[in-house]
């Protein structure tokens, strides 16, 4: 047993890995994450693009795959696409155990989506149609355009990890829009089960933490320096308190 898994049995947390790379799944590596307790996976445009470009994993598909006539924006979603369904599967003995509640592998849509809707929906619905697992999550960003997107989705019964989520009026929004999406699907049928439909919200602590700390450290006085490391501990706590809220309303 790891501090991960006791992470999980003593506080009922689902540690993730914010990284994939085919070197990981090749050796070994991301298996062996999953033993020590890692129980999902998400990944992101940056994230892959550094994997091709510091190390030679996708060279030989890539080539292959370009001189065969792909573009490089269709080589790029295919090499992704590989990685996520290997990574899927990998954790699918995971959501298999956990009765659908982890085990979950995210993949992003195109960032120059952000401000999108239509784009993010369609793209959304080809990344789902194309994998096909029952433990993928397509991440939508929490935008304007893709709030209103989250509602599409979800009332199409797919399943999303919403993310870029850094105020809690806007997690509020995002909760909003879920829980129509929600109310779209069963109404359109009543008869329908709810319980595939699974999706999570990822407010972002650690990008607006590290501001406050290095606004402290600017201060540099004992009393900001005191403060450094609380101010993620606090807007965890506030938008933990302000999802209890919801969930505590009539609409649950």
């Amino acid at each position: 047993m790891t501090r991960l898994h006791d992470l999980y049995a003593e506080q009922g947390q689902s540690p993730w890995l914010d990284n994939l790379r085919r070197g990981w799944i090749a050796s070994g590596e991301l298996q062996r994450w999953i033993d020590r307790g890692v129980r999902g996976l998400t990944s992101n445009p940056t994230i892959f693009a550094k994997a091709m470009m510091e190390t030679s994993d996708y060279d030989r598909d890539l080539a292959s795959m370009l001189g065969g006539g792909a573009t490089v924006d269709d080589a790029y979603w295919r090499l992704v696409t590989a990685d996520i369904e290997q990574a899927l599967g990998l954790l699918a003995p995971v959501h298999e155990r956990s009765d659908g509640l982890d085990g979950y592998v995210s993949v992003e849509v195109a960032p120059a989506l952000a401000h999108d809707e239509a784009g993010t929906v369609e793209a959304a619905r080809q990344l789902h149609d194309s994998i096909a697992a029952p433990n993928l999550y397509v991440k939508v960003p929490a935008t304007i355009e893709g709030v209103a997107a989250i509602e599409t989705l979800v009332g199409e019964g797919r399943s999303i990890n919403v993310t870029l989520i850094f105020s809690r009026q806007r997690y509020g929004q995002v909760m909003e829009a879920y829980l129509r999406g929600l109310e779209r699907l069963a109404a359109a049928d009543p008869s329908a089960s709810l319980a595939g439909v699974s999706s999570v919200a990822s407010f972002f602590v650690s990008r607006v933490d590290v501001e406050i700390d290095r606004r402290l450290d600017a201060l540099g006085t004992p009393e900001a320096l005191a403060l450094r490391g609380r101010g993620a501990v606090a807007q965890a706590q506030l938008a933990y308190d302000q999802f209890r809220h919801v969930l505590s309303g009539p609409r649950w």
